[in-house]
C-alpha cells in the first residue's frame, strides 16, 4: 500500500501508531508517585521528540545514504526559523505558509552551501559545512541584527505589519500560530483515574509532518535514486569510472537535507514563535550527528528513535536531584543512602551529559548499528535464532530499516 513494500508499510504503521499513542505510552506511572519524574507526555516534550526526527530523518539521507558527514547541518534549522517567524509577521499566523517559506528558503541556502562544500569530501567536507555554519551564526548573532535580532531573537510584537490578519487580539495580546484558525496550543485532558494525559494540536501536527516526512525518506530510500546514492557511499572513484557524475545526486542529497532541516525550524517556530541564534551554533549540528549515530547510521526509523532518546535525556534525565534521589533511596540507612546517593549524582542533573557520553561509548563499541542493531538482536534472541554461523564467528548484522 502506498507504494511500499509490506515490510516497509509495517514499520511506517508502527511508527504511526507510536506517535498517535504517544500520550498514553509516554505517561506510564501515576501522577504523584515516585516514577512520575519519568514520564514524558506532556506537550513541549512529545513536539521535541518528533520536530527532532525529522531533522533526524533529513541528515541520515545526507549522512547514512551517501556517506557525507555535515557538522553543519543547524544552519539549515536556524534559516527555517527565522523564515518562519518573518512569515508570522509579515504574513499570517497561519502555519503552513511559514512552512513552506522555510522549506524554500532552506532549501536555496543548501544549494548554496552544498555547491560549495561538495567540491570536497571526507573530512574536508565536514570542515566546509561546519565553517558556513559558524559564518551564518555569527551573521545573525551580531551582524544581520536588523533581520535575525541578534543575541535576543527574532520574536513576534504587536506593531507587526501582519497582511492577512490582525496584529493584535482582541484581548491586545499577541496572537498565536494556528492552522486555519485551529491555535497550536489547544490542549485537551483526559484523566484516567490516577493518570493523567494531555492532547495537544500541536503535536498532532507535527507527528503528522514528520509521519509524511517518514514516508518520503522510505520512498527515497527505496528508489534508483537512493540505490544511487549508497553505491556513492559505497564507492564514489569507482562510480566515477563507470562514466556517471555523483555531484548532481550528492548536491540534491545535500539539498534535501538541508529542507528537512528547515522543515523541523519552522515547525520549532509554529510551536514557539522565536527564532535565535542559538539555533545554528556548532553544538546543535553535533546533536543530530548524536542523534543519528545513537539510533543507527543509514536505518530508517533509528535517527526517529536516536532523536527521542537524546531528548528524553536532555529533559528528563537532567531535571533529576538530589532531593529527588534521597526520596528514592530514603530506606536505605542513613549512610549508605548518602553514600549511593553520592555515586548518583554525577551522572544525573547538570551531568546528564556524562551519562549520554557513556551510553554513547557503549553503542558505538557494542552495538556499531545503533538502537536499532540492539532491537534486531533482542528480536533474534526471543525468536530463539542464532547469532553466529558455522564457523563459529558472528554472522553479519543487516540493517533494519
Amino acid at each position: 500500500m502506498l507504494g511500499l513494500e509490506k515490510k516497509d508499510f509495517t514499520l511506517l504503521l508502527i511508527v504511526f501508531a507510536l506517535t498517535m499513542l504517544a500520550p498514553f505510552l509516554l505517561n506510564p506511572f501515576p501522577e504523584g508517585s515516585a516514577m512520575a519524574q519519568f514520564n514524558a507526555g506532556y506537550p513541549d516534550l512529545m513536539q521535541r521528540f518528533v520536530i527532532f526526527g525529522i531533522f533526524a530523518i533529513g541528515f541520515n539521507i545526507l549522512f547514512g545514504l551517501t556517506g557525507y558527514l555535515s557538522f553543519g547541518h543547524a544552519a539549515f534549522l536556524g534559516v527555517g526559523s527565522y523564515a518562519a517567524v518573518w512569515m508570522f509577521k509579515l504574513l499570517s499566523m497561519n502555519v503552513l505558509p511559514a512552512i513552506f517559506l522555510a522549506v524554500v528558503m532552506s532549501g536555496l541556502f543548501a544549494l548554496l552551501i552544498g555547491f560549495i562544500s561538495l567540491r570536497r569530501s571526507g573530512i574536508y567536507f565536514s570542515i566546509l559545512t561546519l565553517a558556513f555554519a559558524q559564518m551564518m551564526f555569527a551573521l545573525a548573532y551580531s551582524v544581520l541584527t536588523p533581520i535575525t535580532g541578534g543575541e535576543t531573537g527574532l520574536q513576534l510584537a504587536l506593531n507587526d505589519p501582519r497582511i492577512l490578519g490582525t496584529s493584535a487580539t482582541a484581548t491586545g495580546n499577541i496572537p498565536v500560530p494556528s492552522l486555519f484558525g485551529l491555535e497550536m496550543r489547544t490542549t485537551a485532558d483526559l484523566d484516567l483515574g490516577a493518570w493523567g494525559f494531555t492532547f495537544n494540536v500541536g503535536y498532532y501536527f507535527c507527528a503528522l509532518v514528520m509521519l509524511v516526512a517518514f514516508y518520503l525518506s522510505i520512498r527515497i530510500f527505496r528508489s534508483p535514486f537512493g540505490m544511487m546514492l549508497r553505491a556513492i557511499k559505497s564507492n564514489q572513484q569507482r562510480l566515477n569510472y563507470t562514466g556517471l557524475n555523483p555531484k548532481p545526486y550528492t548536491l540534491a542529497a545535500f539539498v534535501i537535507s538541508g529542507m528537512y532541516a528547515g522543515l523541523a525550524g519552522a515547525l520549532m517556530a509554529s510551536m514557539d514563535p522565536l527564532a535565535g541564534a542559538e539555533r545554528m551554533f556548532w553544538t546543535a549540528s553535533g546533536e543530530v550527528v548524536l542523534m543519528t549515530i545513537l539510533g543507527g547510521v543509514g536505518t530508517l526509523i533509528g535517527p526517529v528513535l536516536g532523536a527521542g532518546a537524546i531528548k528524553y535525556m536532555e529533559n528528563i534525565i537532567s531535571k533529576i536531584n538530589s532531593d529527588i534521589l534521597h526520596t528514592w533511596f530514603a530506606f536505605l540507612p542513613d549512610g549508605l543512602e548518602d553514600f549511593v546517593v553520592a555515586m548518583i549524582y554525577p551522572f544525573i542533573g547538570k551531568g546528564w551529559h556524562l551519562t549520554l557520553g557513556i551510553i554513547f561509548m557503549l553503542v558505538v563499541i557494542f552495538l556499531p548499528g545503533g538502537l536499532v542493531e540492539g532491537g534486531q538482536r533482542i528480536a533474534r534472541a526471543l525468536r530463539g535464532r542464532k547469532t553466529t554461523d558455522d564457523s563459529g564467528k558472528s554472522a553479519k548484522t543487516e540493517p533494519a530499516e
